[in-house]
C-alpha cells in the first residue's frame, strides 16, 4: 500500500472515531474520575473508569475538542477495557514514544486504531491534542495504584 492510501485510511479511522465515537458518556458510582484540558487549543475531557480487581472494566470519556483529540479518547477507551493496570500504562508509555517519534517496536501489544495517530508525531503543536485522554488515563490509574 502506498504512503498517500495508508494516510487517506488513516484520516478515515481518525475522522470515523471523530463522528461515532466508541464509549461516550460517564460512568456513575464506583469509578474513577479525572478531569483534564488543554488550555492552549481548547480541548477537554472526562474520563472515567472502573477498575476491578486490578483490571480496567470500563472506560467512558465526555468532552469537546479537535478531531485528534476527540479520536485519540475513543481509541484509547476501546484499547485499554479488559487489560490490567500494567498493560494499560504500558501501552500509554508506547504511545507516548509513538507521539515523539520514535520506531514502535512490534511486540504482543497490539496497537489496532491507535496506529492511525501515528502521523500526529509530525505536527508538534497537536501531540498534546492526541495525548491528553492517555495523560488522563495514567493520571486515573496511577491514583488507583496509590490507594490500594
Amino acid at each position: 500500500m502506498s504512503f498517500n492510501n495508508l494516510d487517506n485510511l488513516y484520516r478515515q479511522v481518525i475522522m470515523d472515531h471523530y463522528k461515532n465515537p466508541r464509549n461516550k458518556g460517564v460512568l456513575e458510582e464506583g469509578s474513577l474520575t479525572v478531569n483534564m484540558n488543554n488550555p492552549t487549543c481548547g480541548d477537554r475531557i472526562q474520563l472515567t473508569m472502573k477498575v476491578e480487581d486490578g483490571k480496567v472494566a470500563d472506560a467512558k470519556f465526555e468532552g469537546e475538542g479537535c478531531s485528534i483529540s476527540m479520536s485519540s479518547a475513543s481509541m484509547m477507551t476501546q484499547a485499554v477495557k479488559g487489560r490490567n493496570i500494567e498493560e494499560a500504562l504500558k501501552l500509554s508509555s508506547v504511545f507516548s514514544d509513538i507521539m515523539l517519534g520514535k520506531e514502535y517496536e512490534e511486540d504482543d501489544l497490539d496497537l489496532g486504531d491507535i496506529e492511525a495517530l501515528q502521523g500526529v508525531a509530525k505536527f508538534p503543536a497537536r501531540i498534546k491534542c492526541a495525548t491528553l485522554a492517555w495523560k488522563a488515563m495514567e493520571k486515573g490509574l496511577k491514583e488507583e495504584e496509590d490507594s490500594q
